[in-house]
């Protein structure tokens, strides 16, 4: 089914979001001189000027940031009525726009959305990866119908459900002197070069938060690096870097876990937390998105039973 969003306030959000001509026109696949002149031909039906561009630099004006936000409503409303028509005759179908955390992208994700995908074909899913920060700042702009996050959202504007439960673990390379021993202490790890998740990750929020509980504040930690993916602080730690602490989610199928990489408690502490489901608080989920909750819901429903039983 064909958007139903007006092709000129596609290429002008595309635009606005990106700011950027080149890379807006990546991503709708048009050549940089088709979108400059649809925004060119928006900018004189509207009478006002939308973008300030100062050589290589692309900036809203007030007209554009105002314009914006109306865009990004009229692109929810479309597809929530394309959504909507399409249910009516028995198939799903639209675009449902998606956010997640990093590990949650890679290593939750894929196979829920490829189970929800085989069950309505016709959906196409986009997802936008970042820390939590940059999911709960996606839903805020309205860019996602929902997120999925690793951390608190601290956010009026967003509102927040358990849905799967996870736990971090602290990962040393094999070599190391740890790898041998069930525990070590809150004092071994603070002394220990260690490797965190950049700031505005909910991984390292939940890490600090467990570590504040025991004592340790973060101006503490000897903290040698700072990395932006799970990926990254695996391959540091398989390099000798230091410690690091990844959720058991990123370890389940790597066959460097035990291998390369080997698993150490700390002892006295546990860190727990779940995985949260994230939406606006102000708009009620309709359409594809409500689908997809329901189904992630229930997948989690069906996930926490085989624990219990097991």
């Amino acid at each position: 089914m064909a958007s139903l969003e007006n092709f000129r306030l596609v290429v002008f959000r595309a635009v606005a979001e990106q700011l950027s001509f080149r890379r807006a026109a990546e991503e709708l696949y048009l050549t940089q001189p088709a979108v400059s002149l649809q925004v060119k031909a928006l900018e004189e039906d509207l009478g006002v000027q939308l973008f300030d561009r100062t050589g290589s630099r692309v900036a809203l004006t007030a007209a554009g940031k105002r314009l914006l936000s109306y865009a990004r409503r009229a692109a929810a409303l479309a597809a929530e009525a394309e959504q909507e028509v399409t249910a009516l005759g028995g198939e799903h179908a639209g675009t449902l726009a998606l956010g997640a955390s990093t590990t949650i992208a890679q290593y939750v994700l894929p196979r829920l959305v490829a189970e929800f995908h085989r069950r309505h074909p016709r959906v196409q899913v986009t997802l936008i990866s970042g820390n939590t920060e940059q999911v709960v700042a996606a839903l805020e702009q309205q860019q996602i119908a929902l997120g999925l996050i690793e951390g608190p959202a601290h956010s009026r504007d967003v509102k927040t459900e358990p849905l799967l439960e996870d736990e971090l673990v602290l990962i040393v390379p094999s070599a190391h002197e740890w790898a041998e021993r069930r525990t070590v202490t809150c004092a071994e790890l603070a002394a220990a070069p260690l490797l965190m998740r950049e700031r505005g990750s909910g991984t390292r929020q939940v890490v600090e938060q467990a570590l504040g509980r025991e004592g340790i504040r973060r101006s503490s930690l000897n903290i040698v690096m700072e990395l932006d993916s799970t990926e990254a602080i695996k391959s540091a730690v398989e390099a000798g870097l230091g410690a690091g602490f990844v959720s058991r989610w990123a370890l389940a199928k790597d066959q460097r876990a035990g291998r390369s990489l080997q698993v150490v408690e700390l002892e006295g502490v546990r860190i727990r937390r779940n995985f949260l489901l994230a939406v606006t608080a102000a708009a009620a989920v309709h359409g594809l998105a409500e689908e997809f909750r329901g189904f992630l819901v229930a997948r989690a429903a069906e996930a926490r039973a085989d624990k219990e039983r097991k």
